[in-house]
């Protein structure tokens, strides 16, 4: 019964139906001031989105603003007393055409008619290394062909009024790749004045205790991305874990603990059973940021998570297994991989143990003096701990 209700909630005829039905909804008076969030589709409270929020709730700014939740995270908007409203229900369909602002970090389905009267906020989500949209030499996402991807994602970025950027450089690369024309917000990203200003030793001792983390141990933070080839339906995708966790454990076991966080996308959890005490999955914590601030080293690959990790000056590796099949055929990349990631890049196990005893236990912090000087200067020159300030100054000042 489940999958037939899936399945009749997905065709057009039902789309069309709600299309209409929001668009009316639309036609009634505008709620002035009013604000509708949401991240990752729903799916978390974080991002650039939270940021933004926090932001005017302690400068008591007046807009009434609610977040747009899916069901399976509700307890967590009601334990932290956010007002939310739950995704799709009839709460929403009353709430979200009448907005006048939405604030978002990822697309809004595709059957959506942006009302005149809403200002959209995209904040997006990360400084691109893969490429992006009409940058794509190939598309191998399911149910898309590269034609139909690219439509749907310009159709979509159409309805923006604001995109938010953290640097110059990812700038130049949304507004062609997206075919977006209206105003950029070169401001940095809103999420990472979190990474600025907690970055001190009592707040992160404070949130490893919160998390019941071992304050002895090394943290390690593995963070990898999805693969546009290894999916189960659109939106939904599996991912392998290629990194052995027993050579791990026989290496590390007694110095660190490794935190597993897989990208939103990844609907197939990973057994970790074996490797309780060694391995935590914090794939469903809401903040990755608290994950960054309690980790001593990042390993990831293809994810822009090291955009962002990278104001904290920790060392990371990029373990890419798959280098060649990601850049030739996947994806390919914005930047040279070998000469702009601010760390080694590594294809086994074995080589990922030996940079963590490197940077981790005998001290050396990177291929050279100052690893991080150049890449910061050229993508977090923007982080100050003050974007936030400077979006909202922007849209509602």
């Amino acid at each position: 019964m489940r999958k037939c209700l899936s399945k009749l909630k997905k065709t057009n005829l039902v789309r069309q139906l709600t299309a209409l039905i929001f668009w009316t909804i639309s036609l009634l008076p505008v709620k002035k001031k009013t604000i509708l969030f949401e991240s990752f589709s729903g799916k978390q409270y974080s991002c650039n989105p939270k940021a933004i929020y926090e932001y005017m709730k302690e400068q008591g700014y007046s807009n009434d603003m609610i977040w747009s939740a899916n069901g399976n995270i509700a307890k967590e908007f009601e334990k932290n007393n956010i007002p939310y409203v739950k995704r799709f229900s009839l709460q929403w369909f009353l709430f979200a055409p009448r907005a006048q602002y939405w604030i978002t970090n990822s697309r809004m389905p595709s059957w959506i008619p942006k009302p005149k009267h809403t200002k959209y906020v995209q904040t997006w989500h990360g400084t691109p290394l893969k490429r992006l949209v009409a940058d794509m030499d190939e598309v191998h996402m399911a149910g898309s062909s590269k034609e139909e991807y690219i439509k749907n994602f310009h159709n979509e970025s159409s309805h923006w009024d604001y995109l938010i950027s953290p640097n110059h450089y990812s700038t130049e690369i949304f507004k062609r790749a997206f075919n977006f024309n209206k105003k950029v917000l070169e401001t940095g990203y809103p999420r990472n004045d979190f990474l600025v200003k907690m970055n001190n030793e009592e707040d992160i001792k404070r949130i490893k205790q919160r998390m019941g983390i071992l304050l002895e141990k090394k943290i390690i933070l593995y963070a990898p991305t999805w693969r546009d080839n290894e999916y189960i339906e659109a939106g939904k995708y599996t991912f392998q874990l290629k990194l052995d966790l027993n050579l791990l454990k026989k290496n590390l076991g007694e110095d660190c603990i490794v935190i597993l966080r897989l990208h939103y996308f990844i609907s197939n959890s990973i057994n970790i059973d074996e490797f309780e005490g060694f391995v935590i999955d914090y794939s469903n914590h809401s903040d990755i940021n608290e994950l960054y601030l309690i980790s001593d080293l990042l390993i990831t690959d293809y994810s822009s998570v090291f955009f962002d990790y990278a104001n904290l000056k920790r060392p990371m590796i990029f373990y890419m297994y798959d280098l060649e099949l990601y850049q030739h055929k996947l994806r390919g990349f914005y930047l040279n991989i070998e000469s702009d990631v601010p760390g080694p890049i590594v294809t086994t196990t074995t080589e990922v143990i030996e940079w963590i005893d490197t940077f981790l236990f005998r001290q050396v912090k990177g291929l050279g003096e100052d690893p991080y000087h150049d890449f910061i200067k050229r993508f977090c020159s923007l982080e100050d701990g003050r974007a936030s300030e400077r979006v909202v100054r922007h849209i509602f000042e």
